[in-house]
């Protein structure tokens, strides 16, 4: 479904498109579309029809293993872009994970033939996507530390930290998908923090008790 975009809402999440020519910018623009949580905005060994520019929503990029389970490699938010997707059409290849609208999305998907013209012809847009590919390349060797050398409970405290809310409406299998484990180890987590006194749960919702608790387990 498209939907109006404003030209100056999207340069200012993507100023490296000020240079685009008015008619290209123009075209771009009316290509907006908008998506609703839970669509499939890409999917595993499908080809790379663009690049995305998200002004609005979030999209979740997941990688899943051959026996079902997934794990979460980062989040697109408005002003920038997927590291997947860029490395797709840079090399030529077939996306090897998924992306997923986690809410309402508005995006604008830039053709594979003006992304790979921007790139030779467009300083700011080629420093904007190998700026991309610094920050996501920096992330991903985090999240490869983390599940490597630090415990379950560690990441799991990690996690809820990172929410920074006091109660968090997110379900058991939603906490598992994001450290790429299994429902029922980190349901056995969660119980032990709660005999802990550290967190009390309820249907789809954890409320934190104890935060420096589980700041202490976090730093172990």
């Amino acid at each position: 479904m498209t939907v109006a975009v404003d030209r100056e809402n999207v340069l200012n999440f993507y100023p490296a498109l000020a240079g685009l020519p008015a008619d290209l910018l123009t075209t771009l623009l009316q290509s907006s579309m908008q998506l609703p949580a839970g669509t499939e905005v890409f999917a595993e060994h499908q080809p790379c029809q663009g690049f995305p520019l998200l002004l609005a929503g979030s999209i979740k990029v997941v990688k899943q293993a051959s026996n079902g389970r997934e794990m979460v490699l980062y989040r697109v938010t408005p002003g920038g872009s997927c590291i997947i997707s860029s490395s797709c059409l840079l090399g030529h290849s077939d996306y090897n994970a998924r992306g997923i609208a986690e809410t309402p999305l508005i995006l604008l998907a830039l053709p594979v033939k003006i992304f790979a013209s921007l790139l030779v012809e467009c300083t700011p847009f080629r420093d904007f996507v190998f700026h991309l590919f610094a920050e996501r390349i920096s992330e991903l060797m985090q999240l490869v530390e983390e599940v490597a050398f630090n415990r379950l409970d560690q990441r799991l405290a990690k996690l809820i930290l990172a929410r920074n809310q006091e109660t968090l409406n997110i379900t058991h299998q939603q906490l598992a998908d994001e450290l790429g484990s299994v429902r029922e180890i980190v349901s056995r987590l969660l119980k032990g923090f709660v005999a802990q006194g550290l967190v009390s749960l309820g249907r789809e919702q954890l409320t934190v008790i104890n935060r420096q608790g589980l700041q202490n387990i976090a730093a172990v």
